[in-house]
């Protein structure tokens, strides 16, 4: 079974979301579930400007013609030598070198996303080699599933079709003209709402054979019409094609133990040490906090969608209670000005810092008491994850992935985590309150963050769904799979 893996980021080449934790981590693991089985799975991402700015050991592999209004356009083809599963990269002079993985225009993204998209499948058949499975994940890589729809090439014939969403809310608004340019018209026929019938994400869940939402509550969520994103009527038709699978996380990255950048590396058998990380960022940053305050931590894309504002103001309402709190992220310059504002006005408590600082964010995993996850909806979310492997307690709310991880019993025995159910201020206060008293009892606090450590949020499970998946959609197009699989 060969499977084409399409994204539009991946660790360890090139972060900028969750979606590079996932392809870089899922893909090795498929493999890994599969190993006993004939299974070629193959990553695609762009050759974005990052990433030709790196260093990279490869090699040329393909140059390859694309249709495209008013005349064709190519692209190349390179191969990564040193990759965990098979890794190509595409480049071309629709992919600017200048440009970054995302921009804040989706017309300009969606004539670098599309090209990309069928420039992978015209690469499959420069190289002859026949994707059983095409695996695009978000609007990005949509396009790809859409073109096998239209185009009918033979080469594509028995090939299934299958689409993650991390976010449905981004459709790609913006990106219609650039499906048309490459000759991809409106999907009229479609139960899909007119508007949507010409943008990238809404054509690629058309086109799927399998929908996977990245957590089994949010596969529900998008179901409503206050998750749906307008779409939520037309995934109600496609209802027995949609399922959640939650997204893993690498525990070779993420181990307080062997992580090199927290000062004190610690484990479940030796959970004191944590305090000593906790101190040196205290000092570090001149936070000024009693030996019982709570810190929390709050590591987060500066975006309304993650609750920031709600978050702002919840700490403002419990300034009698003893806590600190740093964030880190970058976004929307209100919610940054916003987080400033409250340093400015707690300045012993609060420590803004606005930046992406992968190294930093790990030291706040490992120093933190809470990490703050008040998001008004989350498909998965990694964070928390992350968190309860460092022994710091998620407070997130019960939405999506969050719902699906963080274990609130109300009895710590029994519990990991602390959830809230409306994304109000006062809701997320109280809340934060019931955490810090929790935290002034330390055995109850102790027995849950060994709860949240031994979690297992590792992609072992996830990746056998996926597999399982696959295999369902191989045997739609492979009928004789079956029946050669029953002979005696």
């Amino acid at each position: 079974m060969n499977i084409l893996f399409l994204a539009a980021e991946a660790e360890p080449f090139i972060k900028v979301g969750g979606l590079a934790d996932v392809a870089g981590s899922l893909p090795p693991a498929i493999q890994q579930v599969a190993r006993k089985e004939k299974v070629d799975i193959r990553v695609v991402i762009p050759f974005h400007g990052a990433l030709q700015r790196q260093s990279l050991a490869m090699h040329f592999v393909s140059q390859v013609q694309l249709r495209h209004y008013p005349q064709p356009v190519e692209a190349d083809v390179y191969q990564l030598e040193q990759a965990d599963v098979t890794t190509y990269l595409i480049n071309g002079a629709l992919l600017s070198p200048d440009a970054p993985v995302y921009t804040s225009d989706s017309s300009v993204d969606g004539v670098k996303y599309t090209f990309f998209s069928l420039a992978a499948l015209e690469f499959c058949k420069s190289i002859q080699w026949k994707p059983d499975i095409v695996h695009a994940n978000d609007w990005h890589t949509a396009p790809a599933l859409y073109a096998i729809n239209i185009f009918a090439d033979p080469f594509f014939a028995q090939t299934g079709k299958i689409i993650t969403i991390h976010n449905l809310p981004y459709l790609g608004h913006g990106a219609s003209d650039a499906l048309g340019v490459f000759g991809l018209p409106p999907a009229v026929d479609s139960l899909l709402p007119v508007w949507a019938q010409q943008l990238p994400l809404p054509v690629g869940l058309y086109a799927a054979d399998k929908i996977v939402a990245v957590s089994p509550t949010y596969a529900q969520e998008i179901l409503t019409p206050d998750y749906g994103a307008g779409l939520d009527s037309y995934l109600k038709t496609r209802k027995s094609d949609i399922c959640g699978i939650l997204n893993g996380i690498d525990y070779h990255l993420w181990d307080p133990k062997t992580d090199p950048a927290i000062p004190y590396p610690y484990d479940m058998e030796h959970l004191s040490i944590k305090t000593n990380n906790k101190t040196k960022i205290l000092q570090e940053f001149s936070l000024k906090a009693d030996e019982d305050a709570v810190l929390i931590g709050m590591i987060t894309r500066m975006d309304y969608q993650k609750g920031v504002d709600i978050a702002l103001q919840a700490l403002r309402k419990i300034v009698d209670q003893p806590w600190a709190a740093f964030i880190l992220g970058t976004g929307s310059p209100v919610l940054e000005q916003a987080a400033f504002q409250l340093q400015r006005d707690l300045p012993e408590r609060v420590r803004a810092v606005i930046r992406f600082d992968p190294t930093l964010s790990r030291q706040i995993y490992a120093a933190a008491d809470l990490l703050l996850i008040p998001s008004r909806y989350e498909p998965c979310g990694l964070t928390q994850m992350i968190a309860m492997k460092y022994g710091t307690l998620p407070l997130g709310r019960a939405t999506g992935g969050l719902k699906d991880t963080i274990i609130d019993t109300l009895d710590p025995s029994q519990s990991c985590g602390f959830l809230f159910d409306n994304p109000a201020p006062d809701e997320l206060a109280e809340t934060l309150i019931r955490a810090i008293k929790t935290y002034q009892q330390p055995d109850e606090w102790k027995t849950m963050q060994i709860n949240a450590m031994k979690q297992d949020f590792s992609w072992k499970r996830s990746a056998l769904k996926y597999f399982n998946l696959y295999k369902e959609i191989y045997q739609r197009y492979h009928p004789q799979a079956n029946s050669t699989r029953s002979k005696p």
